[in-house]
C-alpha cells in the first residue's frame, strides 16, 4: 500500500474534491467556502473546479444555511455544510439538534437526514473565548448523531467520503492546531470511520484520546517510556457511538487508563469514558481512572494562559507516574 505526504489542511481539501468528484449530488456550503476559500483555507479552488452551485457562499446566519442543508438531505442531496468554528455551531443547535438529528426517530424510520457538517475546533492559535472551544461532547450527547473527530491526516482525508455514505446526520470536528501539519496519506482508509485505533501497543497504562490531543498522548508515551512505562496509546475517533469493545480490551490488558480530552472536566466526554470503565471493565482496574481536561475557564487570548489551560505533555507524563508507583 503506497502512502503521500500531505498536511492536514491538503488532506481535508482532497477529501472534498474527491466527493464533489464522484457524486453530483454533494455540495459545499457555508460562511466564505467559496469565493474567499474557507476561513481556514479548507476549499479554496474549490470554486473554480466546481463552480456557485456547488460551492455555495451563504449569509452570516448557521440556522439558516445548516436548516437548508436538512431540507436538501431530505431532498436527495448530500450536503456538507461547513460551520466556521464550533462556537457558532450553537447559534444552529436547534436545528442539528431538534431536527436533524430527531428526524428518523419521529417519522419511525420513514425519512433520513444525510447531512454531514464539518466544524472547526480546539484552541492554540490565540483565538479567545469565542472561537476556540471543544465542544465535541456537546453533540456527542445527543442519539441520532454521529460525532467524528479525525486526529490523523489518513483520517482528514477519508472520514469525509465515510460520513456522507450514512444515512444519518455526521458532525466532523476538525482541530485547528493540525491543520499546517504534515502526514503521511496511504491510500485506503485504515478503518470504518466507528473504529477505534491503538496508535501505540503498551501493557502498563492506556493513554485514550482523539483529535488534536492524540499527539500529545503519543509524544508522552514515548516519554514514558524513559522512565521504564509502557503506555498504550488509543484514539477514539469516533466519539458518538464509543467504540468501548477496544476501550475495554486495553484497560483489561493494562489496568490503569488516563483520559487526555480538551474539553471541560465537569460533563465531559471523559467523564462517560470513565463511567464505561467503572461500570464494564471496574475488575480490571489497578488504579482509579484519571482524567486531564482543559481548566475550566474560557479560553483566554494571550498565548501563556491559554496554553495553561490546555492539557499538556508535562501533565500527561506526570499523572501516568503517579498512577504507577503503587505498581
Amino acid at each position: 500500500m503506497g502512502s503521500r505526504t500531505l498536511s492536514y489542511r491538503e488532506a481535508l481539501r482532497e477529501g472534498l474534491e474527491e466527493a464533489l468528484s464522484q457524486d453530483p449530488r454533494v455540495f459545499l456550503m457555508g460562511e466564505d467556502v467559496g469565493h474567499y476559500g474557507g476561513c481556514y483555507a479548507v476549499s479554496k479552488g474549490l470554486l473554480d473546479q466546481f463552480g456557485p452551485e456547488r460551492i455555495i457562499d451563504t449569509p452570516l446566519c448557521e440556522s439558516g444555511f445548516v436548516g437548508v442543508g436538512i431540507g436538501a438531505a431530505l431532498g436527495g442531496m448530500r450536503p456538507v455544510v461547513e460551520v466556521m468554528t464550533v462556537n457558532f455551531s450553537l447559534l444552529a443547535m436547534d436545528q442539528i439538534v431538534n431536527t436533524a438529528a430527531t428526524l428518523r426517530h419521529m417519522s419511525g424510520g420513514q425519512f433520513h437526514v444525510p447531512l454531514v457538517i464539518r466544524m472547526a475546533c480546539g484552541a492554540g492559535k490565540q483565538l479567545a473565548a469565542q472561537h476556540s472551544h471543544s465542544w465535541e461532547n456537546f453533540y456527542a450527547h445527543i442519539p441520532g448523531l454521529k460525532v467524528l473527530s479525525p486526529a490523523t491526516h489518513c483520517d482528514a482525508r477519508y472520514m469525509l467520503g465515510q460520513a456522507l455514505a450514512d444515512p444519518d446526520p455526521v458532525l466532523i470536528f476538525e482541530h485547528v492546531m493540525l491543520l499546517n501539519e504534515s502526514g503521511d496519506v496511504p491510500d485506503i482508509p485504515e478503518a470504518s470511520m466507528e473504529q477505534a485505533i491503538v496508535r501505540k501497543e503498551g501493557t502498563d497504562i492506556s493513554l485514550i484520546s482523539y483529535g488534536g490531543n492524540l499527539k500529545k498522548a503519543l509524544t508522552a508515551a514515548g516519554q514514558l517510556q524513559e522512565f521504564g512505562i509502557s503506555a498504550e496509546v488509543i484514539d477514539l475517533r469516533c466519539l458518538r457511538p464509543l467504540d468501548k469493545p477496544t476501550l475495554l480490551t486495553s484497560v483489561a490488558k493494562t489496568h490503569r487508563a488516563i483520559i487526555i480530552d480538551e474539553g471541560w472536566c465537569t460533563g465531559s466526554l471523559a467523564g462517560e469514558i470513565s463511567a464505561i470503565i467503572m461500570e464494564e471493565g471496574f475488575w480490571h482496574l489497578d488504579a482509579p481512572v484519571k482524567r486531564i481536561c482543559t481548566a475550566e475557564v474560557p479560553i483566554p487570548y494571550p498565548s501563556h494562559l491559554e496554553q495553561a489551560t490546555l492539557p499538556q505533555i508535562p501533565q500527561i507524563v506526570a499523572t501516568a507516574k503517579a498512577l504507577m508507583e503503587g505498581r
